[in-house]
């Protein structure tokens, strides 16, 4: 029998694990998407305080392994995930260490909501454990693939420290940059930290940034492939300073090796004929049920049903990037119109205290609740007529298409993987998924919202627009079949010798370039 293709998916969450944001969800979904298409996955994790495990499933201790780290070898456990009822191709590991783990939170410390100092030697340890964790398990992958700046000092081991190492002799290694914005800026200690020589940090060195170690910079440079998670993301983020955030020459010089696959949901989960959270399961034949959800989610929330009120749903990690500048700008302004919201999120004080602030100034109108509800999140997406997402950039976004999944007409602003998905709606048109704007100011989110509220008035109108958005397929299939094709590309390449970076033996041979 034909071994299967071994993949290994490395990330610091993902679901229903461990989640900050989209990254979790596209990890869980994609890596139970490449094992039905017969791969063999093995995905490793963190293994967190705060880990939250499937029913009837436990850890089993299945090695011990000593990573180094600051020149000393760091002890930690690899646990396997175990289970009667989980994927027979899909294994999970967790890599232990109390000091770097133990403790609550993700990337930040939730007494101050303010990064853990240590993010850089964190991160550095997950990312070698992993690779020693694969040899402990003789798990010779193909394919690694590296998610975010967490897991992006993998390309930069395997093509350094690790270019000799036999295990690793044919495997290929792809990089997903899931939003750009987050990068991995440290101290340039963190280099001795990681165990990179001296001579590997100097000015335009792939590790360095400003003075600084930059870890999704040495990722890109590194990886064999880097992958983005939409199209339109991976042009925006080679064309300037806005949405390369100073990587953008890095990632142009690597430009015939960045691949933009757009990002699906895990349409099991999120179904609404099946959705067990939501008030009422529904489908395009039988919307008339959704006005149930709505009324049920009114009521959950202490607001007063008003059938001719629109509601707003938004769901989101409070956080600048999401628009939210935008909505405090215009508060007054929207809250006046005859609608209502529903806000659930945390993240950034600033946005937290805002909601806070508008729930007690027009508690007949909005509520906000802080924190991660998946249940409720279902609920929202049901229950709300529209669902807003006004992003300064989205590199993909997923809630727009979990909206659109629940015939929740998306507002969004025309950026990333919003302009990839939402079919711009039009009065008159029949076509249409969404209300789109492109203007980054309070009165182009203003205008959007209005047009929301005046859809809302037109039965017929908002009913095609439900049903044409419920149409759209957002599933994984045709995302992890694109992944796999780039998975066995890149392996061949890694096989035949091509696309290797001769930085290394340069640096080796002569030393870094002399100022």
């Amino acid at each position: 029998m034909m071994q299967r293709f071994r993949v290994a998916m490395l990330s610091a969450e993902s679901v229903p694990f461990a989640k900050v944001g989209g990254l979790a969800d596209v990890v869980g979904a994609l890596s139970r998407s490449i094992s039905d298409l017969g791969c063999s996955v093995a995905v490793f994790l963190p293994r967190y305080a705060g880990l939250t495990l499937p029913d009837g499933t436990s850890l089993e201790l299945v090695a011990k392994i000593d990573v180094l780290l600051r020149g000393e070898d760091v002890p930690a456990l690899v646990y396997a995930l175990r289970g009667p009822e989980l994927p027979p191709h899909l294994a999970t590991y967790f890599i232990a260490n109390d000091r770097y783990f133990g403790r609550p939170g993700i990337y930040n410390d939730p007494a101050t909501g303010e990064a853990f100092p240590d993010n850089a030697e964190r991160f550095a340890f997950y990312s070698r454990a992993c690779l020693e964790a694969m040899k402990a398990l003789a798990f010779t992958p193909e394919v690694i693939h590296a998610n975010d700046h967490q897991a992006a000092l993998v390309p930069a081991y395997l093509k350094t420290l690790y270019a000799e190492d036999p295990f690793f002799q044919m495997t290929a290694v792809i990089l997903s940059i899931h939003n750009m914005g987050y990068q991995g800026v440290y101290d340039p200690g963190s280099m001795a930290i990681a165990g990179f020589p001296p001579e590997y940090f100097y000015p335009l060195s792939p590790f360095e940034f400003w003075g600084k170690m930059n870890y999704l910079k040495a990722g890109i440079h590194f990886a064999d492939v880097i992958t983005t998670v939409s199209e339109r993301y991976a042009e925006e983020i080679q064309s300037g300073e806005e949405f390369g955030f100073g990587l953008q020459g890095v990632l142009n010089a690597r430009h015939a090796d960045l691949v933009g696959i757009l990002n699906g949901i895990d349409v099991r989960i999120w179904n609404p004929r099946t959705d067990r959270a939501i008030a009422a399961r529904y489908d395009v034949e039988s919307l008339e049920l959704k006005r149930v959800c709505k009324e049920a989610l009114l009521e959950e929330m202490g607001l007063k049903a008003d059938p001719e009120q629109p509601l707003f749903g938004i769901i989101s990690r409070l956080a600048e990037q999401k628009g939210f500048d935008l909505i405090e700008a215009a508060a007054d302004r929207l809250l006046a119109l005859p609608a209502r919201w529903v806000i659930l999120g945390s993240g950034s004080k600033q946005y937290e205290e805002l909601f806070t602030a508008m729930e007690k100034r027009y508690p007949d109108r909005l509520r906000f609740k802080k924190g991660f509800d998946d249940p409720l999140a279902h609920r929202i997406e049901a229950g709300s007529d529209f669902f807003l997402m006004p992003s300064r950039y989205e590199p993909c976004g997923l809630n727009q298409m979990m909206s659109m999944r629940y015939g929740t007409v998306p507002v969004v602003r025309w950026t990333g993987g919003l302009a990839d998905t939402v079919d711009p709606y039009s009065p008159g048109a029949e076509g249409g998924t969404g209300i789109v704007f492109e203007p980054y100011t309070p009165e182009a989110l203003l205008l959007a919202v209005e047009a929301a509220v005046g859809l809302h008035g037109e039965p017929r109108a908002l009913a095609r627009v439900r049903r044409n958005a419920m149409a759209k397929d957002f599933s994984w299939e045709v995302s992890a079949r694109k992944y796999l094709q780039l998975y066995r590309q890149a392996n061949a390449s890694r096989r035949m010798g091509t696309g290797f970076h001769k930085w290394l033996d340069t640096v080796q041979e002569t030393g870094p370039p002399r100022a």
